[in-house]
């Protein structure tokens, strides 16, 4: 894939819904909406910003929490329970990745144009951002350019 094709996002979700997606090998955008995850194709790169660790009475977190790159340009439904059948991707998580609190990375950030009120962007549940800000991210989360833009090794 070139990389001018290449989009790069950040979805958010809490720590632990991240945490599974990994595990798992997979992404869920907007509690299991298919529409968001027509937004990606295969090599994209997709970072996870968390605001609390859990969705339900989690503590705030604010920070990165998971980075990987869109495997291929499949959706499809996993039924988590008889009446959750959420839609997912595939996605490839670079596994030796650290999470990077957000309050040093805020003004370096192009897509927060409001300084003051950052939080506002991440109300969607995926935003696309710009190559700069992703490596941004991804530097601060001790993952090298390098590995961005080659298969991720886990």
């Amino acid at each position: 894939m070139s990389d001018e094709r290449r989009h790069f996002w950040i979805g958010v979700a809490s720590r632990s819904h991240v945490a599974i997606g990994v595990q798992g090998g997979f992404a869920q955008i907007s509690h299991g909406k298919a529409a968001p995850l027509r937004r990606l194709h295969a090599g994209d790169w997709l970072i996870y910003y968390s605001p609390k660790t859990r969705l339900d009475g989690g503590e705030p977190l604010q920070a990165f929490t998971a980075i990987g790159s869109v495997v291929d340009d499949v959706i499809y439904q996993h039924e988590m329970s008889p009446d959750f059948i959420p839609y997912r991707r595939d996605v490839q998580y670079y596994i030796d990745c650290r999470e990077a609190p957000i309050q040093p990375l805020i003004d370096r950030l192009d897509f927060i144009r409001d300084k003051h009120r950052w939080g506002y962007p991440f109300r969607q549940s995926l935003i696309e951002v710009s190559e700069q800000d992703f490596l941004t991210i991804a530097e601060a989360m001790g993952v090298p350019g390098t590995v961005t833009f080659a298969t991720v090794k886990g």
